[in-house]
This record gives C-alpha cells, structure tokens and sequence, in this order.
C-alpha cells in the first residue's frame, strides 16, 4: 500500500471543499468559491497564494502562461472549477504545469449540481 502525496494536507483540503459546498450548494461563480477557500485558508493560518502566475519556459524564453488558483503551502497546485464542464483540459494543464515547475501534487476542485468532485492529480514525472 502506497502513501498519499500530503495526507493530512490533502485531507484538510477536501475538508474545506465539502465545507464549502455544503453551505454555499451549486450555482455560484468560481470566484466566490475560491472567495470562500481563501477564508478557510486565513482562518486556519495555511500558507497559500492566490492567482499564481505559472509561466512555461523553454530556453529562457516563456512559451506559455498560465494562472492557477491557488499554491498551498508551497507544495499543492489547486484549480477550483463550477460544473463538469472542460475537465480533460483542465486536468491536462494542471499535471502540465505540475511537470514543468516539479511540484508533486494538484487538486482540481469542482463544485457540480450532484456535489463536489475533487480530484488529485498526482505526478509522477519527476
């Protein structure tokens, strides 16, 4: 049996995202959820930064830009979405941008009309 990547840290997480889901329910922008994990992360003291500037680079030069949601204590990626909608690229992205900057873990979040859905993403390219 393996180790999860960040257990308790993963576990809090997803503890946010249900706590969230539950009070806040289906319907709401993506900023406001992200609004409300931020609360959480102030109110339980967790390092993050919000809007993460993820540039790609190739030989110096940037290839690629991308924002991320959120950066938790300098080790998982997280990207909050609303419904079941672009979740490949959306997946693909984030693993992307998790290969090229060596981070070992993302979570996608996604608050859907059936409930949250979050999903890890592991990589295991380094």
């Amino acid at each position: 049996m393996s180790k999860l990547i960040y257990e308790n840290l993963t576990y809090k997480i997803n503890g946010y995202a249900f706590k969230i889901d539950n009070e806040l329910g289906f319907g709401h922008q993506e900023k406001t959820y992200s609004d409300a994990l931020e609360m959480l992360l102030k109110k339980e003291e967790l390092h993050y930064k919000r809007e993460l500037y993820a540039p790609i680079t190739f030989e110096g030069q940037i290839i690629s830009r991308r924002y991320f949601d959120f950066l938790i204590d300098d080790k998982i990626v997280i990207e909050v979405k609303r419904g079941d909608y672009n979740f490949k690229q959306t997946y693909s992205q984030l693993l992307e941008y998790l290969i090229s900057n060596r981070y070992k873990l993302g979570i996608i979040i996604r608050f859907t009309r059936s409930g949250v859905r979050v999903k890890r993403v592991p990589n295991f390219h380094d």
